[in-house]
C-alpha cells in the first residue's frame, strides 16, 4: 500500500465513522437507544480501522482488529490499556444491542457510551493528526 493510498483509505474510514456517530445521535433523538448504542461501536470501529492502516494493517475480523490495536497500540506504549477496556466495552455492548432482543438500553446508557467514545475518537485523532495522516 503506497502512502497516498493509505491516506485515501484512512480518509474514507473517517468518513464511515463520522457517518455513524451522525446515525447514533439520530437514532438516540428518537428513542432508538441499542440501535444508537451499535452505531457508537461502529464509529469508534472505524476510526481504529483508521488507526491500524496507519500500520498497514487491515483486520478482517472484529477480535483481529481488537488484538492488532493491542499489539501495535497498547503494548507499544502508544495509548494506556484503558483505551482498549473501553473499545472492548463497546464491542460488548454492540454485540448485546445487536444480537439479545431483552437488552435495553436508556438514554443515560447512550450517553455515557457516546462520552467514552468521543474520547477514544479525541485519543486517535490527536495520532492521525500528529502521524500527518490528517
Amino acid at each position: 500500500m503506497t502512502e497516498k493510498n493509505k491516506k485515501e483509505n484512512i480518509a474514507q474510514e473517517i468518513a464511515k465513522a463520522d457517518d455513524c456517530l451522525k446515525s447514533a445521535d439520530i437514532l438516540s433523538a428518537h428513542g432508538q437507544y441499542a440501535d444508537a448504542v451499535s452505531r457508537l461501536y461502529y464509529y469508534v470501529y472505524y476510526y481504529i480501522r483508521a488507526l491500524l492502516l496507519t500500520k498497514g494493517f487491515e483486520p478482517k475480523t472484529h477480535e483481529g482488529l481488537l488484538r492488532l490495536l493491542g499489539l501495535h497500540f497498547i503494548k507499544a506504549g502508544i495509548f494506556e490499556p484503558s483505551f482498549s477496556h473501553s473499545f472492548a466495552r463497546l464491542m460488548k455492548y454492540r454485540g448485546e444491542a445487536d444480537y439479545n432482543p431483552v437488552y435495553s438500553f436508556t438514554q443515560n446508557d447512550y450517553h455515557e457510551f457516546r462520552e467514552e467514545a468521543k474520547g477514544l475518537y479525541e485519543q486517535i485523532h490527536k495520532f492521525l493528526k500528529d502521524e500527518g495522516y490528517l
